[in-house]
């Protein structure tokens, strides 16, 4: 099995979705800033890693650690899979790590 880098590749501000129906919540995600990285070793949430977004990326990790690739996506190994919060999403880039 693969480990799996993950970037954090941006933070989406969702403006006037948020404004209508966010309460108390900060434009960003609070939890990541962009450029960080986790690296995940036998399909295990990184210390530190949000637990929404990692059930909403886990799929696509689990494919790469196990050699898959995705055909719609320039470089083999790599994937983007972004976490569904509707009102702060964040984008993530996922890559094999090779051995």
């Amino acid at each position: 099995m693969f480990k799996v880098r993950v970037t954090v590749l941006r933070k989406l501000k969702t403006g006037d979705v948020l404004e209508k129906y966010g309460k108390a919540v900060e434009e960003e995600c609070p939890l990541f800033n962009v450029g960080d990285e986790f690296v995940v070793e036998n399909l295990n949430m990184p210390k530190g890693f949000c637990s929404w977004a990692w059930a909403d990326i886990q799929r696509d990790i689990t494919a790469l650690a196990l050699g898959a690739n995705f055909p719609w996506i320039k470089d083999e190994g790599t994937t983007i899979a972004c976490c569904t919060d509707g009102l702060r999403p964040v984008v993530f880039k996922l890559e094999r790590v090779e051995r």
